[in-house]
């Protein structure tokens, strides 16, 4: 027997209710999509800007290594675990608790500041790390599980814009404040201040996110009638994921997501530039994953009428300017190295020597908006009701954060930054054909037109909690 909401049983046929015609009504995925992506702007998005400064923002990456190692540890457990946790604590608890370790983080820093012990920095960042676990499992779920099944391209790109923003405006705060410091090594109290501000507002606002059960698409479906779910229920569900091959196909895609951010943040934004230069390249770094998300979104939903050939031509975007992009990534590491540090860039200061670095970490920011876009867009076509997406994501995010503390020790290690990008290269090349047999076996192909609006009928119905042990969406 499944779960009763609203006086009807979970297992029969969900029935359309009366709408508002309005896009913008409170309960619509469009308005929830922005608000969660609102929520990001604010937490991982400011938090990006940070960690995109190198070091913290400090001149020694010891403490922000070290401190990121922590977090993307924890993150890689509780990010698999967070989508069973969102499914039985619902997004208002779930984001509140999730985003309240960011304003801890950035505070840790601002401790750093003035002390230079590292512990409270280390011990933050494990805490960050079950926190931003719990919102990426419930952000997953929300983004890809909401919006209409023939639009979830463009709605993974708006909030991927919103949510970059944060980056935008976060790389502003230090480029300002730290203007007329050329020389300075590391960023001000009054840049990790407005860092905080920024984090406990989007604490504030996730509690303005509605459950699953009370969101209603335009053509009156629900997202998902299930209220709530069982801890027996998730634990079975998560274990069975290491044993599903869908999953299995995402991880090298998962892994190398991530992977990337501490040879670009630390060895190519924070090598190459000095402070303030390194401030404005992240709010081109950020703008630039607005642009890439809207382009791939465009692609993925708008491209063929047949999804299936959508997906496999996004991929195929994706993997000739990817290969593009390290390329050229390749050639600029040929300049320095560990042993053989490059001058500090500055944007007024030194000419044309400026625009190449700065273009290639500009296409770095496309390309990430691009890759992970592309790999949520083959996550939420592979169901439609929140609870297999969140644990689908939670899985994502969980891989993800395991790759990034691994690439974070890499670089504390100082192995050979040659070596990092050839990696970084190589693993986002091996996901490539891996998304594509995913695609070709698992996306269900429709030919429905884009601007349709409509829904199946096993898309629109709930699925139960009793229903969905022993199955595999």
């Amino acid at each position: 027997m499944g779960v009763t909401v609203d006086g009807r049983d979970e297992e029969s046929n969900s029935t359309t209710v009366a709408v508002s015609k309005s896009r913008f009504r409170y309960n619509s995925p469009l308005v929830q999509v922005c608000l969660i992506g609102l929520v990001c702007f604010c937490c991982p998005g400011m938090f990006n800007a940070l960690s995109g400064m190198g070091g913290g923002g400090q001149v020694d990456h010891t403490a922000a290594n070290n401190a990121n190692t922590a977090l993307y540890t924890t993150f890689a457990v509780f990010g698999i675990l967070g989508g069973g946790i969102y499914n039985i604590l619902g997004p208002k608890i779930t984001l509140l608790s999730a985003c309240s370790t960011y304003v801890l983080y950035a505070g840790s820093f601002l401790y750093y500041n003035h002390y230079k012990h590292q512990s409270f920095a280390i011990a933050a960042g494990a805490v960050l790390g079950i926190g931003a676990g719990l919102l990426w499992a419930a952000e997953g779920a929300i983004m890809t599980s909401y919006p209409p099944p023939n639009r979830k391209g463009s709605y993974i790109s708006l909030f991927w814009s919103i949510f970059n923003m944060g980056g935008v405006i976060g790389g502003l705060i230090p480029f300002f404040l730290n203007y007329h410091r050329s020389d300075a090594a590391s960023v001000n109290d009054a840049t990790y201040i407005g860092f905080m501000c920024f984090m406990f507002a989007g604490a504030l606002l996730s509690l303005a996110i509605l459950p699953p059960n009370k969101v209603v698409r335009d053509d009156g479906t629900r997202c998902s009638n299930i209220k709530y779910s069982k801890v027996s229920t998730e634990v079975i569900e998560i274990l069975k994921l290491f044993l599903n091959w869908k999953m299995l196909l995402i991880v090298p895609a998962s892994w190398a997501s991530n992977f990337f951010y501490s040879y670009q943040f630390n060895n190519v934004n924070g090598l190459q530039f000095n402070l303030r230069t390194r401030g404005l390249n992240n709010v081109f770094y950020w703008g630039a994953q607005m642009v890439g998300s809207v382009g791939i979104g465009y692609l993925l939903d708008f491209s063929f009428n047949s999804r299936r050939t959508r997906g496999l031509f996004g991929i195929a975007v994706v993997a000739l300017l990817g290969s593009g992009i390290w390329a050229g990534g390749f050639a600029n590491q040929l300049n320095y190295s560990h042993s053989k540090l490059p001058e500090k860039l500055d944007f007024k200061d030194s000419g044309s020597g400026f625009a190449g670095p700065f273009v290639l970490y500009f296409s770095y920011g496309l390309l990430d908006a691009m890759f992970q876009s592309m790999v949520y867009w083959v996550i939420g076509s592979l169901a439609d009701d929140s609870e297999t997406l969140s644990r689908y994501s939670g899985f994502y995010k969980g891989v993800q954060s395991a790759g990034a503390a691994v690439a974070w020790q890499v670089d504390t290690h100082k192995v050979p930054l040659m070596s990092q990008l050839i990696v970084n290269w190589g693993l986002t090349t091996i996901s490539y054909p891996l998304l594509i047999i995913l695609v070709v076996f698992a996306v269900k192909d429709d030919n429905n037109n884009s601007n349709s609006e409509q829904v199946t009928s096993k898309e629109a119905n709930p699925v139960s909690v009793a229903g969905a042990i022993g199955k595999t969406t």
